[in-house]
């Protein structure tokens, strides 16, 4: 089979790393989960299954599967996020898009433990310099609930355009949700996201 443009891959900054998900990351996935699920639940997808049951080590390898059946065609890159070599989030690079638009949307979660360390806004960095390289994109979206101030501050400090507000956009925790939308385009960032994470902070006046 051809390989899809840019994927497989696996990337690292520093103790954080993006690597394809694996059959045998179930157990560190399901107990992350299970255990973020106050965390997590008000920004996911609304779902009728119990969520100890949708996030349980048996629901694991369909999940995988689903993955690289899309990675395969080159419709997804979906990643595992990882921090000190431990599993602690995933970001996914979803709906890939070739011809003229050349986009993608980008989302994420990561366990509240590491939260507040740098660990996704590290992994976003990475993740959209390899969009605007080796994936040959021209463009990345980020969809956020205007209530997840964690997600926003992530895009603020990687400098996302703020583009649109989309009412009643996604089917979110029961219900149809508000989210604003982020950008960034190539031309955007010509030296790529790490290189302005890596920049040291101006002098205060």
């Amino acid at each position: 089979m051809e390989r899809v443009q840019g994927w497989p891959a696996t990337l690292a900054e520093g103790p954080v790393g993006l690597r394809p998900h694996r059959y045998r990351d179930a157990r560190a996935w399901s107990e992350t989960r299970i255990a973020n699920e106050e965390w997590l639940a008000p920004w996911e997808p609304t779902s009728t299954e119990p969520w100890a049951s949708r996030n349980s080590v048996a629901a694991w390898p369909t999940l995988v599967s689903s993955f690289r059946r899309y990675a395969r065609v080159g419709a997804l890159l979906p990643f595992v996020v990882t921090y000190q070599g431990g599993l602690v989030g995933q970001l996914t690079v979803n709906n890939v898009i070739r011809g003229a638009l050349r986009s993608a949307h980008i989302g994420y979660w990561v366990d509240q433990a590491v939260a507040g360390r740098g660990v996704m806004t590290t992994a976003v960095a990475l993740v959209t310099d390899h969009c605007f390289g080796p994936v040959g994109l021209h463009r990345v979206q980020v969809d956020i609930r205007p209530e997840n101030a964690p997600s926003r501050r992530v895009v603020a400090k990687l400098g996302f355009r703020e583009e649109g507000y989309l009412m009643r956009y996604l089917d979110i925790d029961g219900g149809w949700r508000d989210h604003v939308s982020y950008a960034l385009t190539v031309e955007d960032v010509p030296r790529g996201l790490l290189s302005r994470l890596r920049a040291p902070a101006p002098p205060s006046t």
